[in-house]
């Protein structure tokens, strides 16, 4: 099972997300990897880019 979800609130989504859904807990993995997938693409870019997230701010801030 991949690390990020062994933390608290994403590992209670998911194992409630199979509870409710009558899955097993892979295959809703399975299901949520690619959105997980994108999710840390965007904290990446957000982190590395700073860009991204300082124009806007720089803009209305005058």
């Amino acid at each position: 099972m991949p690390r990020q979800f062994k933390t608290p609130p994403v590992g209670l989504n998911l194992f409630m997300s199979a509870f409710r859904f009558k899955k097993p807990v892979p295959e809703v993995l399975r299901a949520v990897f690619p959105l997980t997938l994108v999710l840390a693409a965007g904290v990446l870019l957000i982190t590395y880019v700073p860009a991204l997230t300082t124009t806007l701010p720089r803009w209305f801030g005058r």
